[in-house]
């Protein structure tokens, strides 16, 4: 244990970085998993198919070959279209960067099938008569769709962001100095790997356990009055 202490400012700089690239990709992962739901359940076939192949490919590619397809080959093509059209000059994706746009993009198309489950059970009912007494598609969405949005998707959506904060590990393979590459690289040094893996996963488990009581809070708030079967 002394030897963590010792070390306890890389680990600390570490899990906020961490911390951060969960974060930032949930946020990500939000956005792209709303864009792909209505995708999926658009009245267009074209729009409809779009949304299947996103998810489609997520499911077949490995998390760790997407992430080094974007940070190797991500700045490449950007900076190449940006060199050809003239639109930009060059573009840097750091470690950092491409983690967050790999985990978001990954995790936006599982995001995506939990919303549009959770979409599919509200009552059509409830839907017809916000557009029967005149309500607007936002405020349908805002008033009607969200609260009960949320509360259908929940369960999938901790399962995800559990998930989602263990895959953070990844970044540590393109050279991100979060949690486990600093670690990793303490442990090595010191030739204590073992305990500093250890102390990985005690604050892995932390952070999941800090995780499931807040959705747990946010559980009980959109369930408010809702009769438990």
């Amino acid at each position: 244990m002394d030897v963590i202490f010792e070390y306890r400012q890389i680990l600390i700089e570490g899990t906020l970085v961490t911390v951060a690239l969960a974060v930032l990709s949930l946020l990500l992962s939000i956005i792209m998993g709303l864009i792909g739901a209505f995708a999926k359940l658009s009245a267009k076939p074209s729009i409809r198919r779009a949304g299947s192949v996103y998810t489609l490919f997520v499911r077949s590619v490995p998390d760790l070959v997407l992430m080094m397809l974007i940070f190797f080959g991500g700045q490449t093509l950007v900076n190449q279209i940006g060199s050809s059209t003239g639109l930009w000059g060059y573009v840097e994706i750091n470690q950092f960067l491409a983690g967050v746009l790999t985990l978001g993009f990954i995790f936006g198309a599982y995001m995506s099938e939990t919303f549009r489950g959770a979409i599919l059970a509200i009552p059509r009912g409830q839907i017809e008569a916000a557009m029967a007494v005149g309500m607007k598609p936002g405020q349908i969405f805002r008033i009607v769709t969200w609260p009960q949005m949320v509360r259908f998707a929940l369960p999938s959506f901790t399962n995800n962001w559990l998930v989602l904060v263990k895959s953070t590990a990844l970044v540590s393979v393109i050279g991100l100095h979060d949690l486990v590459w600093n670690a990793f690289s303490a442990g090595r040094s010191t030739h204590q790997l073992f305990s500093f893996m250890i102390a990985v996963m005690v604050v892995y488990l932390i952070i999941t356990g800090i995780s499931d009581l807040a959705l747990r809070a946010v559980d009980r708030k959109y369930a408010a009055g809702v009769r438990k079967a």
